[in-house]
Formats: C-alpha cells, sequence, structure tokens
C-alpha cells in the first residue's frame, strides 16, 4: 500500500505562538513591544519554547500510528530571525524525538511542496496554492469552520 503524505505547518497548527506573542508584547512599555510590536516573529527566541496546539501533538501520532501517511513539517521561517529555523527545529525534537528528522522543510514556497495534503493555518507562504501546480493535494486548512481543531483533522484523515 502507497502512504499519502502528509505536510503539517507548524505555526498556528502544531505551535500555540499566538500565546507566546501575545505574553511577549503584553507591557506595552517593554523593549519588546516597542521593538517588535509590527513583526512578533522577529523577537528573538520567540520559536524555542510556545506550547503545542491542544490536541496535536496526540493527533500527529494517531496519523504516524495509522500507517496510512508518510509525514513532513512544512514551516516559513521570518528573514529576520535568522534564529528561528533552528529554535523550530529543536522544538519539533522535543516533542516528536526523531519522528521529524530529515523531514522538515523551511519554505515560503509551500505551492511547490509535492504531497497529498498539507495541514495550514493560513494561506499565505503558497499554501493557498498547495496542490495546483501538480494537480494533486487538498489544503486542509486548519483553524476553518470545517477544520476547526485537530478532532476534525483527524476525522476527515482516519
Amino acid at each position: 500500500m502507497d502512504k499519502k503524505i502528509i505536510w503539517i505547518d507548524m505555526d498556528g497548527v502544531l505551535v500555540d505562538l499566538r500565546s507566546v506573542i501575545e505574553t511577549s508584547l503584553e507591557d506595552t512599555t517593554s523593549r519588546n513591544y516597542r521593538r517588535y510590536r509590527e513583526c512578533p516573529d522577529h523577537i528573538p527566541g520567540i520559536f524555542r519554547n510556545p506550547k503545542p496546539i491542544e490536541g496535536a501533538i496526540d493527533a500527529v501520532w494517531e496519523l504516524e500510528k495509522s500507517g496510512k501517511y508518510d509525514l513532513y513539517i512544512a514551516t516559513a521561517a521570518p528573514w529576520g530571525n535568522p534564529y528561528a529555523a533552528t529554535d523550530k527545529r529543536f522544538w519539533i525534537e522535543e516533542y516528536f524525538g526523531d519522528q521529524f528528522r530529515k523531514k522538515i522543510a523551511i519554505t515560503h514556497l509551500k505551492h511547490l511542496l509535492i504531497g497529498d495534503y498539507l495541514i495550514d493555518d493560513r494561506l499565505m507562504n503558497g499554501a493557498g496554492e498547495f496542490g495546483q501546480i501538480t494537480n494533486r493535494g487538498i489544503h486542509i486548512h486548519f483553524g476553518s469552520e470545517k477544520f476547526p481543531d485537530w478532532d476534525a483533522v483527524l476525522k476527515y484523515l482516519l
């Protein structure tokens, strides 16, 4: 049986980046607020230790255990934060060990990825055009009405 390929975005899908950004910018008199309020993803270390999205870790392990899919991570790293890619890799290893070893794409060109599914909460960085070049692939718009959470995604995929 050929396994289908799933690409999984990080921020807003696996990682609750919004909460850590809100915490980092809650003091409107702070240096972080003044310097990064327009581009909070440039805050040094912002990607290192955020909490996972509720249900995300268990859902990924459930997809893995199903044996139906080859899982990969596709994430964008802001150009203005040179440590973001490294911090994201450390985060992945903390929660998934070696599961995604050499199965990570850092890209702003998700429309060029080849696969059957892309689970992403946004349409940016090519996510909205996923599958159009190859005539293959479905964008699972995480957080949308159809896929509001990981339970809905698992119900669709399993």
